[in-house]
């Protein structure tokens, strides 16, 4: 699914990742923790194509094919999706209208016609009951005045309609309270399947409790210094980070 070879990359004349390896099959969820500033947020900004961030050096490779040069919405329509720590506002531009919008871009990308009114109906009905989304949610505006919890809903509903090969959820947990963070947990645990991937990036076990990883990798220094299973979150809640800076690169 997902090949990272001996990635680095820079913002201006910072380097961030430093040699980032990592295979993703699909099926599978990994988590990438780490301390602030350890490079969890660039890695999934490079994987997505953010064009501030410069891959100075090492391939990302997504079902065999080099993404190299590609922007971010051609990955998108490859199949990557991103969910973001800060989800924008699009005030006058429902929740309903720019994800049937994001859809048939996509499908037109991939040759194809748009999807039909009805189906389309359908298929938003299915996956805000799968989500337990009131369907008045869905005529707000996109993210405006939404809570913390309501926006990364959002997002998973966005998720649950695109069908991505890969979700990038990027500290998807920040600001939620335990309620907010179950139902978006339960979301990813529902669209979870053998033919697509999850990254989990985040700084804390207690989203681990919901969302259970195949693998566990520690970033730090723009470096992926240890992996494990999902034991090894355990360990990071009970002793930090601190103990694994003389780490060996995996």
């Amino acid at each position: 699914m997902l090949k990272i070879n001996d990635l680095h990359a820079r913002i201006d004349d910072k380097q961030i990742l430093k040699g980032i390896n990592l295979e993703v099959k699909a099926g599978e969820v990994h988590a990438i923790m780490g301390p602030n500033g350890s490079g969890k947020s660039t890695l999934a900004s490079v994987i997505a194509g953010k064009e501030e961030f410069e891959v100075t050096k090492g391939k990302v490779v997504l079902n065999g094919e080099d993404l190299e040069g590609d922007a971010p919405e051609e990955r998108a329509h490859k199949g990557v999706f991103l969910s973001f720590q800060y989800p924008v506002e699009i005030p006058g531009v429902s929740v309903t209208n720019f994800i049937k919008t994001a859809i048939n871009e996509s499908r037109k990308a991939r040759g194809k016609e748009d999807m039909p009114a009805k189906d389309m109906l359908k298929m938003i009905r299915d996956k805000a009951e799968m989500l337990e989304i009131d369907r008045k949610f869905l005529s707000r505006s996109l993210n405006e005045g939404f809570s913390g919890g309501e926006k990364k809903r959002n997002e998973i509903f966005q998720m649950a309609m695109l069908e991505p090969k890969l979700a990038i959820l990027d500290e998807t947990d920040s600001g939620l309270d335990i309620d907010a963070l179950r139902i978006v947990a339960n979301g990813v645990n529902k669209l979870k399947s053998k033919d697509n991937a999850v990254v989990v990036i985040t700084h804390y076990q207690r989203l681990l409790e919901y969302i259970v990883p195949d693998f566990v990798h520690v970033l730090h220094n723009g470096k992926i210094v240890k992996s494990g299973g999902k034991e090894l979150a355990l360990e990071l809640e009970a002793k930090g980070y601190d103990w694994l800076k003389n780490e060996a690169v995996v």
